[in-house]
């Protein structure tokens, strides 16, 4: 309480003054000071805020509706032969459904009938048992490559710990000869102060 009250008898009216007097000042100058960022931004070439601007879309032509997804072409409008691709689109369309016409499935008989006019079983019988040949000769590579990198690695880690430890030892080595030195000097020391002690 003390403390308080020393406080309120130092405070001085000139120092009240000077800082409500600094306060106001801030604030007038805030508050009336010439807008900065909240100001209008300017108009390129002095223009007024409502005149009509370019638009660059209206410099592509755009394609009239033509029935497809959205009632537009599905072509690029830019494309230099939509002839083409419409008559390819064509040709797939035929494909597919010539495929389905030739080859559709209904009953187990009929998979017979088309497995039968397709490759001879004994073609298939050849072309599976290359396809397993070549795949065991793929594993047997990779086997035999990943034996090899595992003893290239198996040999490098033998190396480099042998090396380690060699450098280890040599470390310890030297550690304890310099124990052994700076013992015996702390040894020597103790001697000499004892000396001194003494006379």
């Amino acid at each position: 309480m003390k403390k308080a009250m020393n406080w309120l008898k130092n405070i001085r009216p000139l120092k009240v003054l000077t800082v409500l007097l600094v306060g106001i000042f801030l604030f007038t100058v805030q508050a009336c000071g010439t807008p900065g960022v909240a100001s209008q931004p300017p108009q390129p070439g002095s223009q007024a805020p409502n005149t009509e601007r370019y638009d660059p879309t209206k410099d592509y032509p755009l394609s009239s509706p033509a029935g497809g997804i959205n009632n537009f072409s599905d072509v690029d409008p830019r494309a230099r032969d939509e002839k083409a691709a419409n008559d390819k689109a064509e040709a797939l369309v035929k494909n597919a459904q010539k495929n389905i016409e030739q080859k559709g499935i209904d009953s187990r008989e009929q998979y017979g009938r088309n497995f039968q006019q397709g490759t001879p079983l004994g073609e298939r019988v050849k072309k599976f048992g290359e396809d397993i040949g070549s795949s065991a000769d793929e594993v047997r590579e990779g086997l035999v490559k990943g034996t090899q990198r595992g003893f290239e690695n198996l040999k490098g880690n033998t190396q480099n710990a042998t090396e380690d430890l060699t450098k280890n030892v040599q470390r310890g080595a030297e550690d304890t000869g310099k124990n052994v030195q700076r013992t015996a000097e702390d040894a020597g020391n103790a001697v000499k102060r004892t000396v001194k002690d003494v006379d």
